[in-house]
């Protein structure tokens, strides 16, 4: 185990110009998987527990109530859903609009460094060929300065010192894909979800609408006002 340490240790000495590069590219890309991981996950949401949330409040008439959850549930779908019941009172063509323009805001922050992964992917290949290149060349001038009195194990030494390279780089790029499509699916579940969520509110704001208006509720508090006043005129006349 010790001497396996030791060569580990040389071989990131001598081939230190591409393997220092290589684990720090291994630290970006687990960095970033990690912190993505856990956004996905502090922003995942019950969605039809949380639509059956926001109609029961509004077929009360309730609007600050369906806004107040909205503002305690994470992530972009609840932001999303808040931007709709914002615009309650518009209709449907315009709902959908508002609720489309917030939808392309928040999945912003969602999409945001997983680019990262995929360019930790193109690249890690490179620096191990790199390194490779760097081996082999080092090998070639250490067999022109000494000719054919050359010890064999230099030579072999750093072929397979510079072959540890490409293989560091390959195995980092294949790592770092699977996990920047495992990201890929978790945001494309994100995006469904958000799109199924964008249709079932309108669908829910149609059927509040046409359903029975409620009393006494902060919702319709505008809309029995305006009747109130309206009775009040026609009495005076």
């Amino acid at each position: 185990m010790e001497s396996l340490q030791i060569e580990l240790f040389d071989t990131f000495r001598q081939g230190g110009l591409v393997m220092w590069p290589l684990f720090a590219l291994s630290l970006v890309a687990l960095v970033v998987f990690v912190e993505r991981l856990l956004f996905l996950h502090r922003n995942q949401i019950r969605s039809k527990e949380f639509l059956s949330g926001i109609e029961n409040s509004l077929s009360k008439g309730r609007l600050i109530e369906a806004l107040t959850i909205c503002q305690d549930t994470p992530g972009p779908a609840a932001s999303m859903v808040k931007a709709g019941l914002m615009s309650f009172r518009e209709s449907n063509a315009e709902i959908r609009e508002v609720v489309r323009e917030a939808a392309v805001v928040e999945l912003a922050p969602v999409k945001r460094r997983v680019g990262a992964l995929y360019a930790v992917a193109q690249v890690a290949p490179i620096f191990g060929l790199l390194g490779t290149v760097i081996g082999m060349i080092d090998s070639f001038m250490q067999y022109e300065q000494q000719g054919v009195y050359v010890h064999a194990g230099h030579l072999v030494g750093g072929g397979w010192q510079a072959l540890i390279s490409t293989a560091t780089g390959l195995a980092l790029a294949a790592v770092t894909i699977m996990a920047h499509h495992f990201l890929v699916g978790r945001i494309r579940t994100v995006v469904l979800e958000m799109e199924w969520l964008a249709q079932e509110l309108v669908v829910i704001f149609t059927r509040v609408k046409n359903g029975p208006d409620p009393e006494g509720t902060d919702a319709f508090e505008e809309r029995r006002s305006n009747v109130k006043a309206g009775s009040g005129t026609a009495e005076a006349s």
